[in-house]
C-alpha cells in the first residue's frame, strides 16, 4: 500500500492490483493506523471497478465515517446513481479534497 500524508487526509493506494486483498487489509488498518485522520482512497488504477467490488469497502468506510472523519474514493468507473448513499465517490483527487473541505467545515458547525 503506498501511503501518501497530506496537510489533512492522508491519501491510500493499493499497489498489488487485488481489490478484495486491498479492502479486507484496510478493515484493519484503518482503525489501528488512520484513527483521526481523514483517508482519501485512490482507486483510479481500477478502471473496471464494479458496485460489488467497491462495496467490499462499505463497512470499513461507515465505521470510519462515524469516528467524525472522511472517507473518500476516487474512481470514475462506476456510474454515480449506483453508488449507495454511504459512501463518498468522486472522479479526481482534487474533488477528494473539496469533499475534506467541505465536511470539515460542516464538523466544525456542528452537523
Amino acid at each position: 500500500m503506498k501511503i501518501e500524508n497530506k496537510d489533512n487526509y492522508v491519501v491510500l493506494t493499493d499497489e498489488h492490483n487485488d481489490i478484495a486483498d486491498f479492502a479486507s487489509f484496510l478493515e484493519y488498518q484503518i482503525p489501528s493506523k488512520f484513527k483521526g485522520q481523514n483517508v482519501v482512497l485512490n482507486l483510479l488504477d481500477y478502471t473496471s471497478l464494479t458496485l460489488e467490488e467497491l462495496l467490499l469497502f462499505l463497512k470499513v468506510s461507515n465505521l470510519h465515517r462515524k469516528t467524525k472523519q472522511s472517507f473518500v474514493f476516487i474512481n470514475d468507473a462506476i456510474n454515480p446513481d449506483d453508488i449507495p448513499f454511504e459512501m463518498v465517490v468522486v472522479p479526481t483527487l482534487q474533488e477528494g479534497e473539496d469533499i475534506i473541505e467541505m465536511e470539515e467545515i460542516e464538523r466544525d458547525l456542528g452537523f
